[in-house]
């Protein structure tokens, strides 16, 4: 009886909390400016927790990286890595947004979601990982010393373990050879970490 209880409860909460979502998503697109951070700052706390049920947003999500605000592409970049595991194929969609905002000069915390959500996305299969290669390659590249470089090494440590084709193996080995064996701290061992990854 107590459990038949708690799973009605547990199912007027998920109804709830779908309803607020689609008030939250609506915000993100017809919201003013300070609407949508705070719409994209809520979703981003739920995705933490319950991204899949996100999936049915998966589309507005991706719109949402069109917006001039970096608050909201950041917010939005960080729902679509949790969203990965569950949609992927509509995140495919996501990459246009997310090579802007990797090459945002005003934002570090943009460009840093960028790099997460490439690094995710590209772990998950070969073609995908050629697709996404460039652009983090051109991160590592552009960001190398910068703020969010250390946090930035951390999603390609991730990526490194994924389903890398052959040739993004070579390549991202090649990229951080340098500083695997010339780096000092925290760089050297995350740069060797990756080195070993797409070594296998």
């Amino acid at each position: 009886m107590a459990e038949k209880k708690q799973d009605a409860a547990t199912a007027e909460e998920t109804v709830e909390l779908e309803k607020k979502l689609d008030t939250l998503v609506e915000a993100l697109s017809n919201g003013s400016r300070r609407e949508r951070q705070q719409a994209a700052q809520s979703i981003s706390q739920i995705a933490k927790t319950q991204p899949e049920l996100l999936v049915p947003y998966a589309n507005d999500l991706v719109d949402a990286l069109n917006r001039p605000e970096a608050q909201t592409r950041w917010e939005v970049l960080d729902v679509l890595t949790a969203l990965v595991p569950y949609e992927s194929r509509t995140c495919d969609k996501a990459l246009v947004g997310a090579e802007t905002a990797l090459f945002d000069e005003d934002s570090g915390p943009l460009r840093l979601a960028a790099m997460r959500f490439l690094c995710k996305l590209g772990a998950t299969t070969e073609n995908r990982s050629e697709k996404a290669w460039p652009l983090i390659d051109e991160g590592i590249q552009c960001y190398h010393g910068d703020l969010e470089f250390q946090d930035m090494l951390l999603a390609v440590i991730d990526f490194s373990t994924g389903k890398l084709s052959d040739k993004v193996k070579q390549e991202l080995v090649a990229r951080m050879k340098f500083d695997a064996d010339n780096g000092k701290g925290a760089l050297k061992k995350r740069a060797s970490l990756i080195v070993e990854n797409a070594s296998r």
